[in-house]
């Protein structure tokens, strides 16, 4: 009878930051702040990459789905937080819950190894430059980024049905958006089995790619010492630069989030680290893109100038 009341549920009831109650406000003015740069500056590195033909390159070409790719996952989970920061309705339907789970899986590992193709890149750049051309041609960059988004699609329909499948016989998710164990905590039947499908597709997906970019870095580091010029080692570091900034802040945020041992009592820990891969991470690439890589800074110079001539 119990298990028949739970399916009952259709809708839940996200608590968001309850901890921090009295600095809603605060929280509220910063996030929006942050994610207003963040969407005006993955706007602008995907509209300067793609009309600037400096920059039709396969490094480019990753670099802006990453910044498309980041511009939705942010637009599923932070509109909603900021309403709730400001005492709007909490409330999120099943259908839109598993929904938002299903974009944030999706975008989430895109990203990954999104963040891995360009390691590839990166590394037949420095490693193989006479047939780079050649090697990274159209139709593998766009089989690359297919492969990250379908990756993406896959794993996100295979977590959210092992979810949504489960009976639940609470509603108050304590957490700012539907991330898959606040949810799963919810459930009235033991979810060991969840559990270890979630640990299992978190280290694939995190772990894998991970240790793939490690790779191209040991090669591309090796390749790079080997160079004679120290001006040749500085500018084909400073190639690299942007990428691992990139890289080490997304996979070391996501390695804690979804890799580290599951606590009872970690929940407001648990919701900053989600802050830092859900705001701060996006913003990171936009930032790091264009304050560290000369070639976008000299493509908003040239659009700056096209705009005041």
């Amino acid at each position: 009878m119990e298990r028949e009341n739970c399916t009952l549920i259709t809708e839940f009831f996200l608590q968001g930051f309850s901890s921090f109650r009295e600095h809603q406000l605060t929280l509220f003015a910063m996030f929006l702040a942050l994610y207003a740069f963040t969407l005006a500056g993955n706007v602008i590195i995907v509209t300067i990459i793609r009309t600037d033909r400096h920059l039709h390159t396969p490094m480019y070409f990753f670099l802006s789905m990453l910044s498309t790719s980041e511009t939705v996952y942010t637009l599923v989970i932070l509109p909603r937080m900021l309403s709730s920061l400001v005492g709007m309705n909490r409330s999120i339907s099943w259908a839109g819950c598993a929904t938002q789970m299903f974009f944030f899986v999706t975008f989430g590992i895109t990203n990954c190894f999104l963040l891995t193709a360009m390691g590839y890149d990166r590394y037949v750049a420095i490693c193989n430059p006479l047939r780079y051309s050649v090697i990274m041609n159209k139709r593998v960059c766009v089989q690359l980024v297919w492969g990250a988004c379908s990756i993406g699609l896959i794993v996100a329909m295979t977590q959210v049905t092992s979810v949504f499948r489960l009976p639940f016989c609470a509603t108050k998710v304590a957490h700012f958006f539907c991330d898959i164990r606040p949810v799963m905590k919810l459930s009235c039947i033991d979810t060991t089995v969840n559990e270890i499908l979630t640990v299992i597709i978190s280290v694939l997906v995190i772990l894998v790619p991970m240790g793939l970019v490690f790779i191209s870095y040991v090669l591309i580091i090796s390749t790079i010492l080997k160079i004679p010029s120290a001006q040749g080692r500085k500018k084909a570091f400073a190639t690299c630069a942007s990428h691992l900034t990139v890289v080490i802040v997304h996979y070391g945020c996501a390695s804690i989030a979804y890799l580290k041992p599951k606590s009872e009592d970690t929940r407001d820990q648990d919701q900053l680290i989600s802050v830092t891969y859900t705001v701060i991470t996006p913003l990171l690439n936009p930032v790091v893109y264009t304050l560290r890589n000369k070639e976008v800074k000299d493509a908003l110079l040239r659009a700056t100038g096209r705009k005041l001539s």
